[in-house]
């Protein structure tokens, strides 16, 4: 199931029941004596990443969890759970094909090339996340392989809350001047990033547009880079 990128505008979202439900349930927490669950205003959710490697190609499954519709206007929404599948051959082929392995069967179908990044891109809606490793066979022309995926994450990674709260920590004012009655007025993108090590990506979305990202430590929840942007 793959899921459109672009954006019904903030209007919409802003009168959609499921929406308005996520925006109030944290402060009805609040008023409760509960701590206040910032973690309900996550639109964006990469939590694990996936990699494997052979002589033909070069793969990476992502876990995401996406609002639908999907727009970075400070709005949470209900969030859909689906893998994402990049592949990078360094075998020449018309198509290719992958499936992964899930708790009830095989998933998985043909990619779809993309100009813009230069692999072959597969996505589709799950019901659970694999965990560790998961198994992935790849298809092209007469052959196929199967690999054994492994997550990026290791004992010293921090989760995505953890993440999100030090982010919380470091921007308190910021996060305070998005507060009205008791409610946060904004939306978290949290991604957790691969490159030469693990990362964390925090966007802190206001309902004007502006965006404040943040790149953190993945295992000591420091700041590492700051940047705002308006959209």
């Amino acid at each position: 199931m793959n899921f459109p990128l672009f954006s019904y505008g903030y209007s919409m979202k802003k009168l959609s029941i499921p929406c308005l439900l996520l925006l109030l349930f944290p402060l009805l927490l609040a008023a409760c004596g509960k701590p206040y669950d910032y973690s309900a205003h996550i639109s964006e959710l990469r939590s694990d990443i996936f990699i494997a490697e052979t002589d033909e190609f070069s793969l990476t499954l992502s876990c995401i969890s996406r609002e639908y519709p999907y727009a970075a206007d400070g709005v949470a929404c209900p969030r859909a759970d689906l893998v994402e599948i990049s592949l990078v051959p360094t075998v020449k082929a018309d198509d290719f094909s992958v499936f992964f392995k899930t708790e009830t069967g095989e998933q998985g179908g043909e990619a779809s090339f993309r100009n813009a990044c230069g692999d072959w891109f597969f996505s589709e809606s799950v019901s659970a996340f694999p965990q560790n490793t998961v198994s992935i066979r790849v298809s092209w022309g007469d052959e196929t392989r199967e690999v054994t995926a492994t997550s990026v994450k290791n004992e010293r990674t921090i989760s995505y809350t953890d993440a999100l709260n030090y982010a919380l920590t470091a921007e308190k004012d910021r996060i305070g001047r998005m507060t009205s009655g008791g409610a946060f007025l904004g939306e978290f993108h949290v991604r957790l990033l691969r490159r030469d090590k693990n990362y964390y990506y925090i966007g802190i979305i206001d309902t004007d547009g502006e965006t404040l990202s943040l790149l953190l430590d993945s295992e000591s929840g420091s700041i590492l880079a700051r940047r705002d942007t308006r959209i």
